[in-house]
């Protein structure tokens, strides 16, 4: 399975989990069977609030599922439309995170834990 993850920096499995998903600079995509992964670049990182075009710069990915530190409601809903399941991470790392989703407890990103605006704090 292909989970997304958005990230501060590319390090590969050791990446920081991006507080806000629209802001991440880069998305980290892992096959959950394999370990494996790479980067891609958010050309949509700078927007307007409400303006987020999730999968612009993930189009032609295949993607399973995307996890996340925190989600604006547009964001959200655009993903939940492409029938990409969103759930929510509060781990630091994309190997803690890629271990929590393999192991099944993370929850799914509900409507009600969406960020009201950007720069809101995730910790």
């Amino acid at each position: 399975m292909n989970i997304c993850i958005p990230v501060d920096e590319d390090q590969g499995l050791q990446s920081q989990v991006c507080a806000h998903f629209g802001s991440a600079p880069t998305f980290i995509i892992v096959d959950s069977d394999s370990g494996s992964c790479r980067a891609i670049l958010n050309g949509n990182q700078h927007h307007g609030h409400g303006m987020c075009t999730p999968l612009e710069s993930l189009k032609g990915e295949q993607i399973d599922g995307m996890v996340v530190g925190g989600i604006g409601m547009g964001a959200l809903s655009k993903l939940n439309t492409a029938n990409i399941r969103v759930y929510v991470s509060q781990h630091a790392t994309v190997a803690e995170t890629v271990d929590a989703f393999k192991a099944g407890t993370l929850k799914l990103m509900q409507p009600n834990m969406a960020c009201a605006q950007h720069g809101h704090g995730h910790h």
